[in-house]
């Protein structure tokens, strides 16, 4: 089994870029060079600010997918080492989401049916 990483980039407009691979020091160069990704040669130059790695290529790309899903405050702390803000920053903040309604409101309906 192939070991793997996982990686982010940080193109030259500020964009972070999530990718994984087999070979670090070789994607690293391609994307360098403008022939990793679409995404990145349109973003030249790119710097490496954060990598992961993990003893399959599989996992690798779970991560990268995981990471993808991220807002670009949780990516920030991820790349930053702080990992205890990441809960917080996983928190659903869309007000219709049931984890942000008022539970109150719904003690107080149930309250006045007894």
């Amino acid at each position: 089994m192939k070991k793997g990483f996982v990686y982010i980039l940080e193109c030259a407009d500020g964009i972070f870029y999530t990718g994984s691979t087999i070979n670090l020091e070789l994607r690293l160069t391609q994307h360098k060079n403008g022939v990793g990704a679409k995404h990145t040669a349109k973003r030249l130059p790119v710097s490496l600010i954060y990598f992961e790695e993990f003893t399959a290529i599989s996992e690798a790309f779970y991560r990268e997918k995981q990471i993808q899903g991220w807002s670009r405050k949780k990516k920030l702390s991820l790349i930053n080492n702080k990992l205890k803000d990441l809960p917080k920053l996983s928190e659903c903040k869309n007000e219709t989401h049931f984890s942000n309604k008022k539970v109150s409101n719904s003690l107080n309906h149930l309250k006045k049916r007894r």
